[in-house]
């Protein structure tokens, strides 16, 4: 069977233990938690930090901790730090890069979110798109809108990555690309005929987990992307009690594609990434 990269996203920068008690915010439950994921069949951890106060973080030693124990519990899976922006302050969004994660998500482009605009200026993302090349880390790029397949394409022809950059389409969140099915065939029709060899996974925020899921295996996708960054739900009565039990749903629909959850080396050469440090 096919393999497919299983994403976990573990922590974010927006819920909090308020809202689901199994959100992983210290060091050593983001450890804990990356771990049950993999052994349920994440091979891709995505990793922001947090303060003690659970607000978002740039701070190297947290990034660096985490990235400790997961290579030390968990051999060989991808980690990727997040770049991200919300309540973070711009100038140390890359700090954490000269830590050398195997990869770094990269949004190429601003966009609304439901309270605040996410702030991607042209500077910032060649800044942060330079720090990864002198890195060697692979970016993933986040795309929130159609535009942000062009500013990829350019820094593409700026050579700041290489022809085959993993990209990942975010749906569902309010103000911006809503969840629908024909809205990712036009954002694939795009990414095809601008990136043709990229790789590609599509993430689905809230309730449109499950469904984006589904769409994006039902393409072909390259991986797909569960966690309780993008929903602290297994549906609307119940909470998810664990990232491990949102990566085994996941794990359950690759399978019903006919395809498995792909190993720790398996991933690292679908999407181009070296071999473990």
């Amino acid at each position: 069977m096919q393999p497919v990269v299983l994403a976990v996203a573990i922590t974010g920068s927006v819920p909090r233990k308020k809202d689901n008690p199994a959100v992983p915010v210290t060091p050593a439950e983001q450890i804990e938690s990356t771990h049950e994921a993999f052994e349920a069949g994440a091979s891709l951890v995505h990793i922001h930090v947090r303060n003690p106060d659970e607000t978002p973080s740039s701070d190297p030693a947290l990034f660096a901790q985490v990235q400790e124990g997961v290579r030390r519990h968990c051999p060989g899976m991808i980690i990727q730090f997040s770049t991200g922006g919300r309540g973070r302050d711009p100038s140390t969004r890359g700090n954490a890069l000269e830590l050398r994660p195997d990869m770094a998500s990269l949004s190429t482009g601003s966009v609304n979110f439901p309270t605040i605009v996410y702030e991607n200026p042209a500077a910032l993302v060649v800044e942060l798109g330079t720090k990864m090349q002198a890195n060697r880390i692979r970016p993933e790029i986040e795309i929130f809108d159609l535009s942000h397949i062009h500013a990829a394409r350019r820094l593409i022809d700026q050579g700041l990555m290489d022809e085959r950059p993993h990209v990942q389409i975010v749906m569902g969140i309010r103000n911006a690309l809503p969840a629908r099915e024909h809205l990712l065939d036009l954002m694939l029709g795009e990414l095809r005929r601008q990136i043709p060899n990229a790789t590609w996974t599509a993430a689905g925020i809230g309730v449109a987990q499950s469904p984006v899921v589904d769409w994006a295996l039902a393409r072909n996708a390259d991986g797909v992307r569960t966690g309780l960054e993008d929903n602290i739900r297994i549906n609307r009565d119940c909470l998810a009690s664990s990232n491990a039990q949102l990566v085994r749903l996941a794990a359950g629909a690759i399978m019903r594609h006919g395809r498995r959850p792909a190993t720790a080396d398996e991933a690292r050469r679908l999407l181009g990434v070296s071999t473990t440090p």
